[in-house]
């Protein structure tokens, strides 16, 4: 990520010249291992310049979705049933072929999102790495099939076995703002735990759910073991929702959203897994003893990367008064060096945000922010020249709000950051967890401090004295990533050790011979 060979360059240079020479083409749904077109049809455009269309994909309806449920719910007996080996030799070719075309997935990426090239192409090798280390899972764990203790019965012999299986049909909804990662991920433990899928993307993101759609048929799944549909919220995403031919869903996105499907499957039949992941409100604290480098490359990092539109966010920066100024002067100044553009070129490091819609709500925060705070940096959007045919906004540091302002707790998704002094660690620290979200924080001080740190602050990720990131940048296998509170529903976070059994449930084998 911070110290790319130049080939690295080349080939994604390349990969997007290739991408701007075929724009507009039509890609289907892929229902069943069939390709499949709707009457309504989506154009995805780019953030850089909303009048290019990337392509052109299906804005299907709710029998499409209802179509890859049946699909998917005939495929997964005997994906369930295959045996554990060729499931995840079929998954680690997946991962290959992701890496194989990764220069074209961050191009995509780029260009449909927004990210800059190393975090586009950081997407899809992350996606690569959760489906391996999903697989390694399975395969360090014999796939679930453990023995137990033996009855203690005269005259008999007994064996005992826990088997994990799968549930049967899995749902996944993903967000834009990791739209591989954030789809791949939880469809590759899906799929490799024995359940058959269907996935849906952001509106914003099919083309990149789109790749990856490919990545899994070209690997060599059955067909109907997986299933990709697009469409709106409403419409496509609302009848996997409801189905009640739906054995698990994970979702990632907005609490409010988050919410109502947790409740939905609370009224259901019988209890189903429900994994979400719903957003945060991440604090990054500094401390009088801190290294404040090292704090403000990494909270300036995760507060604007992708253009602060990741749920790990630093979204709220506490710092103790003796270094409160030269902490706020070093932001400001690390904050007015980035460089805000077009996110395939090299020296770009924020591209616009995902949308209008997102470009509306900078404008109207901001409005808010200049009558109860002061900007250090940022604060405006762009719209001279190329700036005009996109959606880009300055990486905005804003002082003096008062803590009483409803923005202290509410996630805005956006590159807006608020810095406040505080007297000492124990009021950073009340402050840090007087929101409804849990799921990332940053420290930056001494190691005792960061003991003390740990043990009292509430979220899932935690990080000390991190420059690539305050809050930002766990990676499967390194960093486990999941949220408390407000931020998710399971306690168990994706690349770790307890993930992959969500997808799962237990099975008590008892034979007396």
């Amino acid at each position: 990520m911070y110290d790319p060979p130049d080939h690295l360059h080349s080939s994604y240079d390349a990969a997007v010249a290739d991408l701007k020479a075929n724009l507009g083409k039509e890609y289907g749904m892929i229902i069943n291992g069939q390709e499949r077109l709707a009457h309504r049809k989506i154009e995805d455009t780019s953030p850089i310049d909303a009048g290019i269309v990337l392509g052109i994909f299906q804005s299907g309806t709710a029998q499409d979705s209802l179509d890859a449920i049946a699909a998917a719910r005939k495929a997964a007996r005997a994906w369930g049933r295959t045996p554990w080996q060729e499931r995840i030799a079929l998954m680690r070719k997946a991962a290959a072929l992701i890496d194989e075309r990764i220069f074209k997935f961050g191009a995509v990426i780029s260009m449909e999102d927004g990210k800059n090239r190393m975090e586009a192409m950081g997407d899809a090798a992350e996606t690569a790495d959760l489906i391996r280390y999903a697989c390694d899972q399975l395969e360090a764990n014999h796939g679930y099939v453990l023995p137990m203790g033996t009855d203690p019965l005269k005259g008999y012999t007994s064996r005992n076995t826990s088997v994990l299986r799968p549930y049967g049909v899995w749902v996944v909804i993903s967000p834009f703002n990791f739209p591989c990662a954030l789809t791949g991920g939880p469809a590759g433990a899906a799929l490799v735990a024995g359940n058959a899928l269907v996935m849906k993307p952001a509106s914003d993101t099919v083309f990149t759910v789109r790749l990856l759609a490919e990545c899994f048929r070209d690997a060599g799944l059955p067909d109907g073991v997986f299933n990709y549909v697009t469409g709106g919220g409403s419409s496509v995403g609302q009848a996997l929702i409801d189905s009640p031919d739906v054995d698990g869903i994970t979702f990632t996105g907005s609490y409010d959203v988050g919410m109502k499907i947790y409740r939905t499957y609370a009224n259901g039949k019988y209890p189903r897994p429900t994994i979400l992941e719903m957003g945060g409100k991440n604090p990054a604290i500094v401390s009088r003893h801190a290294d404040l480098d090292r704090a403000a490359q990494g909270i300036i990092r995760s507060a604007f990367g992708l253009q602060g539109q990741k749920c790990s966010a630093a979204s709220r920066i506490y710092v103790e008064a003796p270094v409160y100024d030269e902490m706020a002067a070093r932001l400001t100044e690390a904050t007015d060096r980035l460089v805000v553009g077009d996110p395939t070129k090299r020296e770009v490091f924020m591209g616009p945000v995902i949308n209008q819609w997102a470009y509306n709500d900078f404008k109207n925060f901001n409005e808010d922010l200049s009558q109860h705070g002061r900007f250090l940096s940022g604060g405006k959007v762009l719209t001279e020249g190329d700036y005009a045919k996109g959606y880009f906004c300055t990486p905005t540091l804003v002082a003096d709000v008062p803590h009483t302002h409803p923005l202290w707790k509410q996630e805005m998704f956006l590159p807006i950051t608020m810095i406040h002094k505080v007297a000492n660690l124990d009021e950073a620290m009340a402050y840090a967890n007087d929101v409804d979200y849990g799921l990332t924080a940053g420290f930056y001080g001494t190691q005792e401090e960061g003991d003390w740190f740990f043990e009292n602050i509430e979220a899932g990720v935690n990080y000390l004295n991190r420059p690539q990131g305050a809050t930002t940048g766990a990676w499967p296998g390194f960093q486990t990533f999941g949220g408390w509170k407000g931020s998710g529903s399971s306690g168990k976070n994706a690349g770790g050790v307890y993930y992959l059994p969500l997808y799962m449930h237990e099975q008590s084998r008892t034979v007396i011979a």
